[in-house]
């Protein structure tokens, strides 16, 4: 049953994603009171880019290509156009009056062609959901353009610098490195810290980036010990740089999901006689099985960019729409989908054209408090980079219970 929900959501976004089209040829109207209707106004025009994979899911004839499958690789943008329809009949309601169209990224035409379309060219803000391939180029078209482009998901820069245009809300790694420091500084800062490690060049980045928050720090410069472990360490080789008679902060400073689970195990053994908690990366929010017994009573932390708690008014709302029409549970991908198109739809109606300068406003929360600011690529010269979501989230797991902790 939930297979055939999903593919009656594709073939809606075929016809709907046509009707966007459509309208974002027209130069309706907004509907005012008396006094002003003599003056015609454009409904601001926001598109969002999404790899739907329209192309690749139907033949020619409409006809569905993969049977009674449906592909994982479809889900991400999928999800994310669900909670955008979501945000979009939300705002309906409350009057907003916009042009949204959605272009999918995946489809049969190069991005150079997808860029060149009027709806995107024409468009006062893009929204978009992209590989890191796409990245750089969309970032140069929208620089060019002068055209604000929010990249919703991927927390790189991608090589791209000098460019005011651009808008990370995923943050990147190193704003994640700064927001452990800082969390670590306020609440550990008197007892042991070792950051476990293994050899390799992304490792020696996240070294980088804490060495360089510790340059920078106002306060008092956290006491990091740093090992570098071999492949297939042991618990012994944890065990020397504990102590039985006070908590150890064992940061793992590593982004590998296998020596993430390898480390986390051993922690939590060594726990019983060691007490010890982990700091992860943010790539443990992937890891899925941390409340599984191999983890048990290790308090295991990590920093997000999004806001993970689901238990207000609204988020169980898209809980309830879900099981009832798709019988399964919404992704995060769903809830980042409605809460950047409600928050920077809400934005366009007000500003419209200026939305580039009014960006960071902190108005319209959904579900994140998100921090805007701009990224400086020469601090002397105050020379702008891009900008970029700090606002990041600490959360707690033990045993399965999750807590956000700053």
């Amino acid at each position: 049953m939930r297979f055939t929900k999903w593919i009656f959501l594709l073939a809606g976004i075929i016809f709907t994603s046509f009707a966007f089209s459509l309208k974002a040829q027209d130069s309706a109207i907004v509907k005012l009171p008396d006094t002003l209707r003599a003056v015609k106004y454009k409904k601001p025009v926001l598109t969002i880019l999404l790899p739907l994979y329209l192309d690749s899911a139907f033949d020619a004839s409409g006809q569905y290509r993969y049977g009674k499958q449906f592909p994982r690789f479809m889900l991400p943008g999928l999800e994310f156009y669900e909670g955008v329809q979501l945000a979009i009949d939300s705002l309906k309601k409350e009057g907003v009056v916009l042009d949204v169209n959605i272009v999918d990224t995946r489809s049969s035409q190069s991005l150079g062609n997808i860029l060149a379309q009027s709806v995107v060219k024409n468009a006062d803000l893009l929204l978009a959901h992209i590989s890191f391939n796409e990245l750089k180029p969309l970032a140069e078209f929208a620089n060019d353009e002068k055209l604000p482009f929010i990249n919703v998901n991927l927390p790189n820069d991608g090589g791209v610098t000098n460019n005011p245009y651009m808008v990370i809300l995923n943050s990147t790694l190193q704003s994640h490195c700064e927001g452990i420091y800082n969390f670590l500084q306020r609440n550990y800062g008197k007892g042991p810290i070792v950051v476990f490690r293994k050899a390799g060049a992304q490792e020696d980045r996240l070294k980088a980036y804490f060495s360089d928050v510790e340059k920078a720090t106002m306060g008092t410069a956290l006491k990091l010990k740093y090992v570098t472990l071999p492949d297939g360490f042991t618990e012994a080789q944890l065990k020397i740089h504990l102590d039985s008679n006070r908590i150890t902060m064992a940061v793992a400073g590593s982004l590998d999901e296998g020596f993430a689970r390898h480390l986390a195990i051993h922690l939590a053994t060594l726990n019983k006689t060691y007490p010890v908690q982990v700091m992860g990366m943010p790539t443990w929010d992937g890891i899925r099985d941390l409340d599984k017994k191999e983890y048990k009573d290790l308090e295991i932390f990590y920093s997000i960019p999004f806001n993970p708690v689901r238990t207000d008014a609204l988020s169980e709302a898209i809980g309830r729409h879900f099981k009832d029409n798709l019988f399964s549970r919404p992704s995060d991908m769903v809830f980042r989908g409605y809460e950047t198109m409600y928050r920077f739809g809400k934005l366009l109606q007000e500003q419209g054209p200026n939305i580039s300068s009014s960006i960071g406003e902190k108005k319209h929360k959904v579900f994140t408090d998100f921090d805007i600011q701009p990224v400086l690529l020469d601090n002397q010269k105050q020379q702008l980079d891009y900008f970029e979501n700090k606002k990041l989230y600490i959360i707690k797991k033990l045993n399965g219970a999750v807590q956000t902790v700053f």
